[in-house]
């Protein structure tokens, strides 16, 4: 860490590196934590690893087991960012993370954050399709469909991470080099800044509607849709069966969307930091680990052909 002087302001601070401060202070409790998220972690990517194997199975080759693939992808990859280094700050005293490690967390979070709720909007899409249009959904929701879904996701995200993190490194940072924090995420960064951040603050909580409101606002266009088609099956045990396929990805938005939701549309509310921290969990390590769980334990597909597969491999 550097100082520099500036025409403008007085002593002036040039970040090299950042401390992250962790979820605790208290040396008591950091071999506890590493034992909970390294259990937590090594979840998250046996659980994904399963999905993304069982739901490669011939008969799994549908648009939402596809969809459920990239999700998996998306969740390794979230926890991959930010958990690993989590553990190694549990167990070390020194927590720095260089200037330009830190603008790739961010970005990298960003960006898989941004995808995952743009893509949780196709497969509301697909959910929509499924059960309101079901003679055209083959037609529908083709391969080429789905693989354009997934790749505009990817590129929205792409183009929010990119404006978000030249936007927050762009910011002149002074003072303590300490983020309040468990990764470099855009709230406890801005905090940093000596400089007035209020338009700013503007524009990440006009970010949030766009990245998470919007999508979410389709979402539950998707699904009032879905609810109206349910409610016209005469049977009841129709109603269940088709509302079960929807459940999974219910739970799954909004935990999302409430942890999401609360971080970023108060990016600068330093007495909500501890709360911040939890939310942030929920996101980057609680939600990928139980993808999987609400996904194969809800979903008799899935379940039916682990259990084949688990079958076929005692019996070789």
């Amino acid at each position: 860490m550097k100082a520099t002087e500036g025409p403008e302001a007085g002593n002036h601070t040039l970040m090299t590196e950042f401390v992250l401060s962790g979820l605790s202070n208290h040396p008591e409790l950091q071999h506890m934590f590493f034992s909970t998220f390294c259990f937590i972690y090594i979840t998250t990517i046996i659980g994904n690893l399963l999905i993304f194997v069982v739901t490669v199975h011939p008969s799994l080759h549908t648009p939402m087991y596809f969809f459920l693939r990239v999700l998996s992808f998306l969740d390794i990859s979230t926890a991959s960012i930010v958990v690993p280094r989590m553990l190694v700050n549990f167990l070390s005293e020194d927590r720095s993370i260089s200037y330009g490690g830190c603008a790739t967390q961010l970005y990298c979070v960003v960006f898989l954050a941004a995808s995952e709720w743009y893509l949780l909007a196709a497969m509301a899409y697909d959910r929509y399709v499924a059960i309101c249009n079901p003679l055209r959904y083959a037609v529908t929701m083709n391969s080429r469909v789905c693989l354009s879904l997934v790749l505009l996701s990817c590129c929205s995200g792409n183009v929010v991470s990119v404006v978000q993190t030249a936007w927050v490194f762009t910011l002149p940072f002074c003072g303590p080099r300490r983020i309040n924090y468990f990764f470099c995420d855009i709230p406890p960064l801005i905090t940093l800044s000596c400089t007035d951040t209020s338009s700013y603050e503007i524009q990440i909580i006009a970010a949030t509607v766009l990245v998470i409101v919007t999508p979410f606002g389709l979402i539950l266009v998707s699904y009032a849709c879905i609810i109206s088609s349910i409610l016209k099956i005469s049977s009841a045990e129709g109603r269940r069966k088709t509302f079960s396929t929807c459940s999974s990805h219910l739970i799954v938005v909004t935990l999302y969307c409430g942890s999401g939701t609360l971080i970023y549309l108060r990016p600068k509310s330093s007495n909500l930091q501890d709360t911040k921290k939890v939310l942030a969990l929920i996101y980057t390590a609680i939600i990928p680990m139980l993808n999987p769980l609400i996904y194969s334990l809800r979903n008799k597909e899935v379940k039916e052909v682990l259990i084949r597969m688990m079958a076929e491999l005692m019996n070789k």
